[in-house]
């Protein structure tokens, strides 16, 4: 697989996903918007890979959207109002529809987070299952320095990771997080000392998810991003239909074998 941005390797069926700009500050440019899209679905075509680690080469994950990206959006306007706002708004659906991959990916997907998350790169992590990050990581929802809201996801996704108030903070400031206080509000599930214990403790819990059930995983998956956009009922009658199939497959009873022999289960992909 030859990107530009990223680089994709599988081990141990996870997917270690990895923004490489580095001298740039993994920037998010055109290209980060024009691939990650097709990563995420040759991922869902690989029965092979069951976990997604995502991260940033270098110093730092992201420092967001590259400036010269959206000034060469900027570049297609016109004079007329009411065009420029067509422009604008299939621009965004279209960077939106990006990080709808990495959030409707039916297997779990993990951010590993060293150094600067600012900007679009909060709108990046906020998609993903869970996040990690290392003791020099700093968080912010920057976009009002700019002079304008978050577009691609933030404010959609982060009040029900950090809760609303919280968030509304962050988004109304700009302010920085530091590593400590994004495992306070929940940003984060762990914090690690260094950037190499991170990727190295987050792979290892990637590996422990890839080792069950995939059709558990995914259904388990699918269960809490519904009941995120659904009520308590229409939740509950979903996971009663999902395994009325799923409660036949095989994993069951390989699962349960291997709980009783306290052997460890093999999984068809």
């Amino acid at each position: 697989m030859d990107y530009k941005f990223f680089n994709v390797r599988v081990v141990d069926k996870v997917a270690q996903v990895e923004m490489n700009r580095p001298a740039k500050l993994n920037a998010m440019n055109a290209e980060f918007w024009q691939e990650l899209p097709h990563i995420f679905a040759w991922i869902e075509e690989q029965p092979g890979v069951r976990v997604v680690v995502l991260g940033g080469a270098g110093a730092h994950f992201s420092s967001g959207i590259d400036l010269a990206y959206l000034a060469s959006v900027a570049g297609l306007l016109g004079k007329d109002v009411g065009r420029n706002a067509v422009i604008l708004r299939n621009q965004i659906k279209r960077l939106q529809s990006a990080l709808e991959a990495v959030d409707r990916c039916s297997k779990p997907v993990l951010a590993a987070i060293q150094g600067y998350c600012i900007g679009g790169a909060i709108d990046l992590v906020s998609a993903c299952d869970m996040r990690y990050c290392s003791a020099d990581a700093r968080f912010s929802i920057s976009e009002i320095d700019v002079g304008m809201a978050a577009d691609v996801g933030t404010l959609q996704r982060l009040p029900r990771i950090i809760g609303d108030g919280m968030m509304r903070e962050l988004a109304y400031t700009g302010r920085f997080v530091e590593a400590d206080e994004a495992q306070r509000i929940g940003l984060v599930n762990r914090v690690y000392s260094e950037p190499a214990e991170l990727l190295s403790e987050v792979m290892q819990l990637a590996r422990q998810i890839a080792a069950k059930s995939p059709l558990a995983v995914r259904g388990t998956k699918e269960m809490i991003r519904y009941a995120r956009d659904h009520s308590v009922e229409d939740g509950l009658n979903y996971i009663a239909s999902w395994n009325a199939a799923m409660l036949q497959s095989g994993d069951l009873r390989i699962a349960m074998a291997a709980r009783m022999s306290k052997t460890v289960p093999e999984f068809a992909d």
